[in-house]
């Protein structure tokens, strides 16, 4: 199969090869980079709402007793 002269003016050379290669390493670091953040991200955020959860049953939990000695304050 013989090329044309316009097929054989798209192909690639070996240095532009290298430059994509590079351009894509590149890329693959960052990408690399911003999953870890989104990792550290995640983590914080678990722990905030775990932080929350706890925070609000306690809540709850204090609520509860200040109802009860409300009430045995009113019926004294």
């Amino acid at each position: 199969m013989t090329l044309t002269p316009e097929q054989f003016n798209q192909l690639v050379t070996k240095t532009e090869f290298n430059q994509l290669q590079e351009k894509v390493d590149v890329l693959d670091e960052k990408f690399d980079s911003m999953i870890d953040i989104m990792d550290k991200v995640a983590t914080k955020l678990d722990n905030i709402e775990h932080s929350f959860v706890s925070n609000m049953s306690a809540h709850d939990r204090f609520e509860t007793r200040i109802s009860k000695l409300e009430d045995s304050l009113v019926r004294e």
